[in-house]
């Protein structure tokens, strides 16, 4: 555990360590990038380890997909791209004639400084070292806060950093609520917090004090939209896929499903066939990941409850028709619940699990009208083949990002920006949106080294040669 006091201090030496040093080169952005690679790397197998300690049982190639692969990717993009990125950007001046006569206008990128990056247990190695691939790649240091909730992962990233980073590049602090809280009280130059919008609140409140700058990756209710056009088969299939992912444990999990009241049964019966395909067994198999904490567990049992007790059809799909009851770690079997409610809580709040509600439409504006009678989430996903449907719902819909024909996979996209809108998220990152995300954007303006009519005009006496000039720009 960090006090406030230790916390302060480490960022007092960061701030002091970028003014001396000045902003990065390129070389050197690069060599910080590749020892988070290096880290990724030769701490696989450790990392797989501290994950399946956490959550009782995390699939191993889930953990090489999502947290290790998937981290470094995202940070091989960032090295290989970020000296064209670091180019100034040049823009035109107004008026255009200034230009002709030799005056500049530009953009240069110019690192922020300090960033916190407050990441959260779900995916706790990738949701750090993902958004480091453009904190480095932008010139910046950090401080790191990751969870309590996966304190074997923590410390092991804790240890990793220590190995090939000094506090004054990048520092790990660990610790409960309390030390989170101070961390986020700190005066950073940027600050990231993936989470849930509930804390986020907190966040931005403790964020507000110094007005630092926030990236917020929440999360929210993610739709499908079933098309009468989609193959039904493919369409399970992938969204169940993306459900039983981490058990659901992901801020894109699809939330809920939207499809037409004839093609209800047909789902659930693809659905069925697609986890019995996944996952024959769910008890003792390795490929299904558990839910990470026993409130966690509880909760999302209780949505379940919840939903039985006011009146949904409850499905569990269970292919070897095993006691879940009795088991060594808290799994979950991919549930889907029909009929749901907006009085039901599964329907109300986030589920996180791997639980999905099944509702039916009978149109597609009632359909998009529900969607958008709710808070915006941050992926939206649409399966069909008819394009004109497809553009409807892009254009009356309104959320983070959205995939279509399949879930979750717009965040793979590293040439595409990620993040919320509203409730959410704000701010984006990921790739060249990513380095500018964390990068002070300097407006530059160079002025003509010597005078010419208009400049001179614009200074008193007013005479003729401003009016003239007012009256050109004062038009329609």
């Amino acid at each position: 555990m960090t006090d406030a006091a230790a916390m302060q201090g480490i960022l007092d030496r960061q701030k002091a360590a970028h003014l001396r040093d000045g902003a990065p080169t390129a070389e050197q952005r690069i060599d910080r990038i590749d020892r988070c690679i290096g880290l990724l790397v030769d701490h696989s197998k450790a990392i797989e380890d501290a994950l399946n300690t956490d959550f009782g049982n995390r699939s191993r190639e889930a953990t090489q997909l999502t947290d290790i692969a998937g981290s470094i990717g995202p940070l091989k993009h960032a090295r290989d791209n970020l000296r064209k990125w670091m180019k100034g950007e040049k823009r035109k001046t107004s008026p255009a004639i200034l230009g002709l006569f030799g005056a500049k206008a530009e953009v240069v990128f110019q690192p922020k400084g300090v960033v916190g990056v407050i990441s959260p247990w779900n995916f706790p190695v990738n949701l750090t070292f993902a958004p480091l691939a453009g904190v480095l790649a932008a010139g910046n240091r950090a401080m790191i806060k990751p969870s309590e909730f996966t304190p074997a992962t923590s410390e092991l990233m804790k240890v990793m950093f220590g190995k090939v980073f000094s506090e004054e590049e990048i520092a790990v602090i660990t610790g409960g609520p309390e030390v989170g809280q101070a961390f986020s009280e700190l005066a950073f130059d940027h600050m990231i917090f993936t989470g849930a919008t509930s804390v986020a609140r907190h966040v931005m409140r403790a964020a507000a004090t110094n007005l630092v700058p926030l990236t917020l990756e929440l999360g929210g209710k993610s739709p499908v939209i079933i098309s009468r056009s989609a193959d039904m088969a493919l369409t399970a299939a992938r969204v169940m896929n993306g459900k039983t992912l981490n058990a659901g444990q992901i801020c894109l999990a699809p939330d809920y499903v939207l499809t037409p009241e004839e093609s209800v049964g047909e789902f659930v019966t693809q659905a069925r066939a697609a986890v019995t395909r996944m996952f024959p067994t769910i008890k003792d198999n390795p490929d299904y990941t558990a839910v990470v904490a026993q409130r966690h567990y509880d909760r999302i049992m209780g949505y379940i409850d919840d939903a039985r007790a006011k009146g949904a059809q409850i499905v569990e799909i269970k292919p070897d028709g095993e006691d879940l009851t009795q088991q060594e770690h808290r799994k979950i079997a991919p549930t889907l619940i029909l009929n749901p409610t907006d009085d039901m809580k599964v329907m109300q709040e986030e589920i996180f699990g791997p639980v999905l509600p099944v509702k039916t439409y009978k149109t597609l504006e009632e359909a998009t009208g529900y969607i958008n009678s709710h808070d915006r989430p941050l992926g939206l996903y649409w399966f069909g083949t008819d394009e004109a449907e497809k553009t409807r719902v892009l254009e009356t819909t309104t959320s983070g990002g959205v995939t279509v024909n399949d879930v979750i996979m717009h965040v793979a996209q590293e040439e595409l920006p990620f993040g919320g809108v509203g409730p959410s998220g704000m701010g984006s990152y990921h790739g060249h949106d990513g380095f500018k995300e964390f990068s002070h954007r300097k407006a530059i303006y160079t002025q003509l080294k010597k005078d010419i009519g208009p400049l001179v005009a614009m200074r008193p006496p007013y005479g003729p040669a401003i009016r003239k000039m007012l009256a050109g720009q004062i038009s329609r």
